[in-house]
């Protein structure tokens, strides 16, 4: 087995303390940052699996919690995508100033309004967001950003997760970056159906490698 840092960590973030699992494999050169859909956490076991996934092509994961328990109570805090994104900076900030991960490329894998906070926070960091991949993402959520994104972006959507799939071709057509837009065929928004979830995390681990 891969021997690799896992380090559990508290986020320092406008005054409250996001906990997170760091975790870099040996020679890693990039860090994936997870940014979880509303009433999702770093718990989640489908971002888990992608993590793991990604991880296995020598990338580095950091699964964390962009609401602490008390906030997370408040629905309305889940889709607050203007603090979300804030959050996601004040991390990726974070991230630059440790000495472990300071010179990994970093790259965004965001989930349903997630995806949003990404989008977001990768247009207004530019060239310091080296990938972004939105998994059934609200990318509806960031279309006054979608012209600012530079990163290369990949859009994962299940094929029968209508509503959504058609938010993300009005998005994808107006990203003016390098991008890509895969449909997991007959998959709903979770990816639950046998093998959907493998090729979510196998795509997203492409784009990742080659783009970090």
């Amino acid at each position: 087995m891969t021997q690799r840092s896992e380090t559990l960590v508290d986020i320092p973030v406008e005054g409250v303390e996001l906990e997170g699992m760091l975790e870099v494999p040996p020679g890693a050169t990039g860090l994936v940052v997870f940014a979880h859909g509303s009433g999702s956490s770093r718990k989640s076991p489908r971002n888990n699996y992608v993590a793991e996934v990604i991880r296995e092509r020598g990338l580095g994961t950091l699964l964390f919690d962009l609401l602490t328990e008390e906030e997370d109570r408040l629905r309305e805090n889940r889709f607050d995508i203007p603090v979300l994104t804030d959050r996601l900076v004040a991390v990726t900030e974070w991230v630059r100033d440790r000495d472990d991960t300071r010179d990994l490329n970093v790259g965004y894998f965001g989930s349903s309004t997630g995806a949003a906070s990404a989008l977001r926070a990768a247009a207004r960091l530019g060239d310091d967001v080296g990938a972004v991949v939105s998994r059934g993402g609200r990318v509806d959520m960031a279309s006054e950003v979608l012209d600012d994104v530079g990163a290369p972006t990949l859009f994962v959507v299940g094929g029968a997760d209508t509503q959504v799939l058609e938010l993300n071709r009005d998005a994808f057509a107006r990203l003016d970056c390098e991008r890509d837009l895969h449909v997991v065929e007959g998959a709903g928004h979770l990816f639950e159906g046998e093998g959907e979830l493998e090729e979510v995390a196998a795509v997203a681990a492409d784009w990742f490698e080659d783009a970090l």
